[in-house]
């Protein structure tokens, strides 16, 4: 079913003022969702917004933003899902519960609102943004979807790379306990998740809570799709939201940040106008009241450069980058007591480290470290002499003569040789490094190996998170190589050790996408 506006715009001019009320809407197993609603004050049928909550926010989250809509023209309705705050039942974290309630949230608009059946929005931020969207799979009365900081992929969110994300799913439980009820079944998935126990148990439970299993029944549907996300997100990653919007089928649109987890849209929570909430109105004007805003004729990739307020515009993720750069790891060698990355070939070689402990090699704080570029647009640093180079293993580009400007996800091929132990975790980062050796954080990434063997060699091939990053002239590219990060909860035993090689049919190397 495709959907076309343009030539029906419904709500002709913006309503001046708009009614609210306080609602409770009671569903189909006797539980009671909090909610309001507002309404322009004028006659008439208007497309409708459905805003869902953020985890262990109230439904209070969208009150500017839903007068705001409200005043254009859209009948707007703000909910608190299931188990949180004052809602009835207990969390079903995107489950069938959730994804029920809200197309049972429809049927009351429709039936106590002056709605346009054929005109319905779903929108939220983190939480409200994966329920959006999985929500359009199973309801096609929604046309339109804007998800910020939300994900696709709950697996990978919790799991990428077989690393378990601590400090995210810590929050999550926590706030969770603080402000609502969680249900029996969420429990038992973080409490095996922490304990790194039924890890398969718990991936089902996140599956069935990601769109991405559900693609074939969002295309079928063909609402039209606005994701905005951050390059740094801790709890959402932007690798899952890239392989997800290449397979949308209808109207669609990604926009990617600098930041972490929902502080590109921090500000419009308070009505200040930023750019998260602006594409959302234009996205929402274009394929609900059928105004032509010009953003369906525009590119749907919109990249914020990290560190400016510029963006760069493409036809589609795969044309982010236009060449890929390959710098060869090379033997640790010298007083610096670190390798180089080279574009030529490089003999075997092997460097061992002491594993299980941290370097001042990190990937910060959830929220707070990538939260602070979004604001001053300064990335995290590390100073990569202090880095301890028999705790974690470094290589160094030559000087850059011309800036290298990365668009996509950088990959790295290891050959990675667990010492006295079998599972362990490795950690690389990718630095901008200048001539003081200050190094700022392009991306960086965590993988695990589970069942492992001690002794035997293990090839690690891994995207890094996606990013938009200029590497001025006169800096170079660093790679640190560590087994600790207090962002996740896996790590390489104490007392363990960890072997990196290279060899002619396994070659070890960072690939760069450049444009």
């Amino acid at each position: 079913m495709s959907v076309v506006l343009s030539l029906c715009v419904i709500a002709g001019p913006a309503s001046a003022s708009s009614s609210f009320r306080v609602i409770d809407i009671t569903v189909r197993d006797g539980v009671t969702l909090k909610g309001n609603v507002f309404t322009p004050d004028a006659p008439g049928q208007y497309p409708a917004i459905i805003f869902i909550t953020s985890w262990a926010l109230p439904t209070l989250e969208y009150y500017v933003q839903a007068q705001q809509f409200a005043e254009a023209g859209y009948v707007v309705v703000s909910y608190t899902p299931r188990g949180f705050y004052s809602s009835g039942g207990g969390i079903d974290t995107a489950g069938p519960k959730d994804i029920g309630d809200l197309s049972e949230v429809i049927n009351w608009t429709l039936a106590h609102t002056p709605t346009d059946p054929a005109h319905i929005g779903a929108a939220g931020v983190s939480y409200g943004a994966g329920m959006a969207l999985i929500g359009s799979a199973f309801d096609s009365r929604i046309r339109a979807v804007a998800a910020m900081s939300g994900w696709t992929d709950l697996t990978y969110s919790l799991f990428a790379n077989q690393t378990r994300h601590l400090q995210s799913a810590g929050l999550l439980w926590l706030s969770a306990e603080l402000t609502g009820q969680p249900s029996a079944e969420l429990r038992q998935a973080l409490s095996d998740f922490l304990a790194n126990q039924n890890l398969d148990s718990v991936i089902a439970y996140a599956q069935v809570r990601s769109a991405a299993t559900y693609l074939e029944r969002i295309n079928a549907n063909r609402p039209a799709i606005l994701m905005a996300n951050a390059y740094g997100d801790s709890f959402f990653g932007p690798n899952q939201l890239t392989s997800f919007f290449t397979r949308l089928a209808g109207p669609k649109r990604l926009e990617l940040r600098p930041g972490d987890h929902a502080i590109a849209e921090l500000t419009g929570i308070f009505g200040i106008p930023n750019d998260a909430w602006t594409s959302t109105r234009r996205w929402f004007d274009q394929y609900l009241r059928g105004v032509d805003t010009g953003i369906s004729s525009e590119n749907p990739v919109q990249l914020q450069l990290r560190g400016q307020s510029t963006y760069e515009s493409y036809p589609s993720w795969s044309a982010v980058s236009t060449s890929t750069t390959r710098y060869n790891l090379s033997d640790v060698y010298g007083w610096s007591n670190e390798g180089d990355l080279l574009t030529g070939s490089q003999p075997g070689w092997s460097k061992t480290i002491l594993a299980g402990d941290d370097t001042v090699a990190s990937g910060g704080v959830a929220l707070l470290t990538n939260g602070v570029e979004a604001i001053t647009g300064e990335p995290p640093t590390a100073w990569i002499p202090g880095v301890n180079r028999t705790k974690a293993a470094v290589w160094q580009s030559e000087w850059f003569t011309s800036p290298r400007r990365v668009r996509g996800a950088p990959h790295l091929s290891l050959t990675v040789t667990p010492g006295n132990s079998g599972q362990t975790t490795v950690i690389a980062y990718l630095y901008d490094s200048d001539w003081g050796g200050s190094g700022s954080l392009v991306t960086h990434v965590a993988v695990t190996l589970r069942g492992a063997i001690a002794g035997q060699p293990h090839a690690v091939d891994v995207d890094f998170p996606a990013t938009a990053y200029d590497i001025p002239s006169g800096h170079r590219l660093s790679l640190v190589i560590d087994t600790v990060d207090a962002l996740y909860a896996d790590k390489a035993p104490d007392f363990s050790t960890v072997r990196f090689s290279s060899t002619a049919n396994s070659p070890s190397y960072v690939s760069l996408p450049l444009r």
